[in-house]
């Protein structure tokens, strides 16, 4: 018989949803790692010769994959990691932020 005042039940319940919290995690990782190699290495050095028919500010595109392209799209991601991270601890009720201190400082 599980209740909601049973602590294996909650413990169950908690264990579970950390799992899920971290499952969710790798996933958005390993998404977020697969577009960082195929920019770093896919376009800048794989398809850098095809790449360089094509041109941005009268560089060609492979090369400025390999130079520029790659990190404008790291720093993207690591931006795209923490909005996700953020929108993932809401759900999974590990957010940083306290809602407590959040209605203390609109009082004040």
């Amino acid at each position: 018989m599980h209740s909601d005042n049973n602590p294996q039940f909650d413990q169950t319940r908690d264990s579970n949803k950390q799992e899920r919290y971290w499952q969710a995690n790798l996933r958005l990782l390993g998404k977020l790692l697969v577009i960082w190699f195929v920019v770093s290495f896919g376009f800048g050095i794989i398809l850098a010769d095809w790449l360089d028919q094509f041109s941005i500010a009268g560089f060609k595109l492979g090369f400025w994959f390999a130079q520029q392209g790659a990190i404008y799209i790291f720093v993207i991601l690591i931006f795209v990691y923490a909005r996700q991270m953020k929108s993932l601890d809401k759900q999974f009720g590990v957010s940083d932020e306290d809602p407590q201190l959040d209605s203390q400082e609109t009082e004040n």
